[in-house]
């Protein structure tokens, strides 16, 4: 039998998309308080985000959620990276208010957007040993919250994953 890379690109796009969640998930968090929620979008999930943020493109004047929609419909998998806001209660200020409890509840907590970054940092490193086209949407993050997909998260950024024979990411207008 022989098997041709195409017909198992699917396939492996969904199972490295599983491990990077792995690599989010055991990314350092600030005082060991983990706030994260991973998912991989694909198929129909897919489609129903690059719809929104097409609306959203329109709606918020933002052109580049067009762009980013094209993109996402050429992944095979996006890993959904969501954070619910959680105060650790450190008084640190770096949110703008003196202390957690003055400061308001849609606000997020430093902590918690910076757990973010590091978490999608460790998926991102992953991505790359893997040779998998990757790029971090801010777009298709506001799209999700936008359809209520991961209603326990304030804050969501997104990585779509694409194996081509030159990243879809790159040259984008």
């Amino acid at each position: 039998m022989i098997t041709f890379e195409e017909d198992i690109r699917n396939d492996n796009i969904k199972d490295i998309a599983k491990m990077l969640m792995t690599a989010a998930r055991t990314a350092p968090k600030a005082r060991g308080v983990d706030n994260m929620v991973l998912a991989v979008a694909t198929d129909e999930a897919i489609v129903d985000i690059a719809n929104k943020m097409r609306q959203l493109a329109v709606e918020r004047e933002m052109e580049f959620f067009s762009r980013d929609a094209d993109n996402i419909m050429n992944s095979g998998a996006i890993v959904l990276f969501g954070m619910k806001i959680s105060p650790l209660g450190l008084n640190c200020g770096a949110c703008g208010f003196p202390t957690c409890g003055e400061k308001p509840k849609n606000v997020p907590c430093f902590f918690n957007a910076n757990d973010l970054g590091i978490a999608i940092g460790s998926a991102v490193s992953l991505a790359a040993d893997m040779r998998v086209d990757n790029r971090v949407m801010f777009s298709v993050g506001q799209a999700v919250l936008a359809l209520d997909m991961m209603p326990q998260c304030n804050m969501v950024l997104a990585l779509p994953l694409a194996v081509k024979g030159k990243s879809i990411f790159f040259d984008r207008k």
